[in-house]
């Protein structure tokens, strides 16, 4: 016996169905997803719901919503489909877990955008007011507005970040990335095949604007991924949520593989 066909069914006008349910295009309408990403959700195990009509039409219950609930606060805070699957299942998980982690995420990043809105504030009522702004505020500001320098000093040299630097204001990338990042979360959303023609396209651009950024020098490239890996948080509230790439570049992993290939056996180790 199949697993959903182990899921209870509903006759209709039963009094047994529970006050708050939802077919799968209500509940897509009510939270913004697709109907594709809640059936892929199903597919793989992640969100099943909880009851079925005769008809064998989804209907999801106050529990599965708390589930999903909990899904994309984890995909937020990026992790993969599959690790979010580990961690609802485990023994012993406790939903307020999720909720406490992302809370948590979420107040780092909007304490770091406040003291620099506070300070740039200050700034601007002091030259409003034709006062003498002491250099203890600009430096403080400064301080708030080149942390993203401070963090990049720790994983680069400085020949390393004058390239980088000449390189963002030849190239100016960041419309682009905004744009490969968004598609690429919609097609993670709609639960597109990560190996998919549509998201290998996506990975030959992403794979592009990286060459282009680093110039093929692997070890910014190294030093980029584990900035990120390690301060993804402040990096995101510096440079806006449209440049979050946790859970994206997880679910484009795959593709990335295939469009890099196999590593060349040749390169020295």
């Amino acid at each position: 016996m199949s697993a959903r066909s182990r899921i209870p069914t509903v006759p209709p006008g039963e009094c047994t169905m529970p006050k708050a349910t939802w077919k799968i295009g209500e509940l897509a309408r009510k939270t913004g997803l697709t109907v594709r990403a809640l059936h892929h959700y199903d597919e793989i195990g992640l969100l099943q719901p909880s009851l079925r009509t005769e008809a064998g039409h989804r209907l999801y219950t106050t529990s599965d919503v708390l589930r999903l609930q909990q899904v994309l606060s984890l995909r937020q805070l990026g992790f993969s489909l599959e690790e979010i699957h580990g961690c609802l299942d485990q023994p012993g998980f406790e939903p307020v877990q999720v909720l406490r982690l992302h809370v948590q995420r979420l107040r780092e990043q909007i304490v770091l955008q406040q003291r620099l809105c506070v300070r740039l504030e200050s700034l601007a009522v002091q030259f409003e007011r034709a006062e003498e702004v002491s250099a203890d505020a600009l430096i403080h500001a400064i301080e708030e507005m080149t942390m993203l320098d401070q963090l990049a000093e720790k994983y680069f040299t400085p020949q390393q970040l004058e390239f980088l630097k000449q390189r963002h204001k030849s190239l100016r990338p960041q419309d682009e990335w905004a744009e490969v990042l968004s598609q690429t979360r919609t097609e993670m959303e709609k639960g597109t095949d990560p190996t998919s023609a549509k998201v290998l396209a996506l990975a030959r651009r992403w794979r592009k604007l990286i060459d282009d950024f680093t110039a093929g020098d692997k070890n910014i490239e190294q030093g980029l991924h584990q900035i990120w890996a390690e301060h993804a948080a402040t990096l995101v509230s510096l440079l806006g949520p449209q440049f979050d790439p946790r859970g994206v570049a997880q679910y484009i992993h795959p593709a990335m593989t295939i469009v890099d290939g196999p590593p060349d056996l040749l390169t020295p180790k």
